[in-house]
């Protein structure tokens, strides 16, 4: 399968480097699909298209690498990482249990300037699913989510999610692909942000479990028919 990676032929100008294009355009390749689970990552490919050398995709392997979205197989390369079902169950059942924790502590924390920046990213999320940009939806859905667990007093735990999302992140893509849960992630973050408006915990994290859940019930159901 050929890795169409980026349109551009050369780095952008600014304050982007080399090895932060090619961090970009990789991941912009892992969330659209474009590199999937269990595919070897071409590299002279992607640094042909992306218009730099293959050192700075190098480098941004072994950044995804450290992630645990792509592995390394020695005398093979490397390959974006493919998950298991149990996999999968272990870290979702993992995050369950730490952002419950980090949403009861941030909760009250939250003052208005958050909650602003949380209906930002629901509404950046959802206008994004309506048009179907899956990058952008991620990022947005992804600032939602931190956006109501961050908090100074709980750095370790943040850190924690922070790697069991990385670890996930091309299948949280297969997720969004679907229209029907792009729809139905609106909806989600439409009754979690309402909880955390109503400063209700036990809510929130009842909220926050059903929208986890769904998501694992629906990539149960990609990875039995991709098997």
């Amino acid at each position: 399968m050929s890795a169409r990676v980026a349109d551009t032929s050369s780095v952008p100008s600014g304050l982007t480097t080399a090895p932060q294009h090619a961090l970009e355009g990789l991941r912009r390749a892992i969330v659209t699909g474009e590199l999937r689970p269990g595919q070897r990552v071409p590299q002279e490919e992607v640094a042909g298209r992306l218009g730099v050398s293959i050192a700075p995709v190098r480098e941004a392997l072994r950044t995804l690498e450290q992630e645990g979205q792509v592995t390394y197989l020695p005398r093979r390369g490397y390959f974006i990482t493919a998950l298991e079902i149990d996999d999968l169950e272990e870290i979702y059942e993992l995050r369950a249990i730490v952002e419950a924790r980090a949403a009861r502590r941030a909760l009250d924390a939250l003052d208005e300037a958050a909650l602003t920046r949380i209906e930002l990213a629901a509404r950046d999320c959802a206008e994004a699913a309506r048009r179907g940009d899956v990058p952008a939806e991620l990022e947005a859905n992804r600032r939602f989510h931190f956006a109501i667990l961050e908090s100074p007093a709980q750095p370790h735990t943040l850190r924690l999610i922070r790697l069991l999302w990385d670890s996930t992140e091309t299948y949280r893509a297969l997720y969004y692909n679907s229209q029907a849960e792009r729809d139905e992630s609106i909806g989600a973050h439409d009754r979690i942000t309402s909880a955390v408006r109503a400063r209700d915990a036990d809510r929130l994290v009842a909220e926050l479990d059903a929208h986890r859940d769904r998501a694992l019930a629906v990539l149960r159901d990609i990875l039995r028919q991709a098997a």
